[in-house]
């Protein structure tokens, strides 16, 4: 469930995000029951395992409107016994404070944008809360729901191998039980990246030192006890997420909202879907037309095959090797597994292969020989 609105646009973003100081919420929500009907209508009768209100900024969704669209979702389809909800908020003291209300609606998972913990670097990257705000809303959440998880961003500007190693620790003595840990990217159409382009981007760690900083990052995590088991997500124990592992493990899975994505498979044959991208449009097309969604793009097997290699090698447990060949009709190149084991970029067990920490930073090169 996609919700386009924040409060302010971060510089380094290139999410599908919005400034909208007026918002009707009835339409809004007339609009997503609408597309969870459609959806019903598609999928038949499958068990939901998982929903996740991405954004944008979902905590500035009022908990009500949280509630009506779950209220409608267990009514639409089975859900699992551990059905897992989470909400991505932003850790503003009035964000904060409505935690409760998010939990009472059915949230049970809350996914903080914390990003830095140093007030200099929040400023830096355009965040509109304090070091202080985002510690306290944490032990709040921690109080309120049952997980938390929290981002932060490495490699950012005038940032230091020793300098994250301060931050991490930091991060680490709060006792998360998931961690998501992003390299800073400059990408086109952002603030950040038109300032890089007039070389007005200062400090940016060079491709060494930000690999180091990565390097660092599974070794002070795992010894943690919290391991990666995706290129950028650590968790201990059974505190992954069972939805973004969904994505990576390359199942089934709709999206609602503006610019929406989904993979879903109808009568055997795989869809990409997405919706209209800008939250105007889609609410005018899911009003007019009774759908938000964009003509579905049929995959062929080898676009499968490609998917589920990107995807899939995102994780800690790798690619099963039989379920590309099914996908694509023909094996990998058995010399380029070879090859890329040599090196110390892949294992190999058995029907399975996967990066090395070594091969997950240069995840797009090690594709590329694969594919």
């Amino acid at each position: 469930m996609h919700w386009p609105f924040c409060q302010a646009k971060c510089p380094y973003c290139d999410f599908n995000s919005h400034v909208s100081r007026n918002i009707d919420y009835s339409r809004w929500a007339n609009a997503y029951l609408s597309e969870l009907e459609r959806m019903r209508a598609l999928t038949g009768e499958r068990v939901v395992g998982s929903v996740f209100f991405g954004g944008g900024t979902p905590s500035l969704m009022p908990p009500e409107l949280v509630g009506q669209l779950l209220e409608r979702i267990a009514k639409l389809w089975p859900q699992a016994n551990d059905l897992e909800v989470t909400l991505e908020a932003n850790p503003t003291s009035v964000e904060a404070a409505r935690f409760r209300g998010f939990r009472d609606a059915g949230v049970n998972r809350v996914s903080i944008g914390i990003q830095a913990l140093y007030d200099e670097d929040l400023r830096r990257l355009g965040r509109l809360h304090s070091a202080a705000e985002a510690v306290n809303a944490y032990e709040l959440a921690r109080a309120v729901f049952p997980r938390v998880s929290f981002d932060l961003i490495y490699a950012r500007q005038h940032q230091t191998l020793e300098d994250w190693r301060m931050e991490l620790n930091k991060a680490l003595s709060m006792q998360p039980d998931h961690l998501s840990l992003y390299q800073l990217t400059i990408e086109d159409g952002t603030a950040f990246g038109e300032r890089y382009q007039h070389g007005k981007l200062r400090g940016l760690p060079a491709d060494d030192s930000a690999a180091d900083m990565f390097l660092l990052t599974q070794e002070m995590c795992a010894a943690a006890g919290l391991p990666a088991y995706e290129i950028s997500n650590h968790a201990r124990e059974g505190n992954e997420s069972k939805h973004n592992t969904l994505y990576w493990r390359y199942g089934d899975y709709l999206g609602i909202g503006p610019g929406a994505h989904a993979r879903l498979t109808l009568n055997r044959q795989r869809q990409a879907r997405q919706s209209t991208r800008m939250p105007q449009a889609w609410l005018e097309r899911v009003q007019r037309e009774g759908s938000g969604e964009l003509p579905p793009e049929m995959l062929t097997g080898t676009d499968q095959a490609a998917e589920y290699l990107m995807m899939s090698l995102r994780l800690s447990e790798g690619s099963n090797l039989q379920r590309f060949e099914a996908l694509a009709g023909a094996p990998l190149n058995a010399e380029s597994i070879a090859e890329l084991v040599q090196s110390g970029h892949l294992w190999s067990s058995a029907n399975r292969i996967g990066t090395t920490p070594e091969g997950r930073i240069i995840l797009n090169a090690v594709l590329r020989q694969l594919l």
